[in-house]
């Protein structure tokens, strides 16, 4: 009965060690999940924010270039006149 007992107890303890191997891994993988989900949504919003200061950018140059555009015609406009 008493070997039958330590055996018992040793499967218990072998299985609460696995259990705790099992339980460390996940909680590894998890924070590696975690880890990779922040990382991924720090991409992506830089990324917006880079695409828009781009457009921005582009669209002051238009804008600049129109403004110039047209001030200069007017400023020749006014010379001829």
């Amino acid at each position: 009965m008493a070997l039958r007992m330590r055996q018992s107890l040793a499967e218990l303890e072998e299985e609460f060690r696995e259990e705790m191997r099992l339980d460390r891994s996940r909680a590894e993988r998890l924070r590696k999940q975690a880890v990779m989900r922040s990382r991924r949504r720090t991409y992506e919003r830089r990324q917006r924010r880079s695409s828009m200061r781009f457009w921005l950018l582009v669209l002051s140059l238009v804008l600049t270039a129109v403004g110039v555009t047209v001030g200069m015609f007017a400023a020749l406009a006014a010379l001829l006149s």
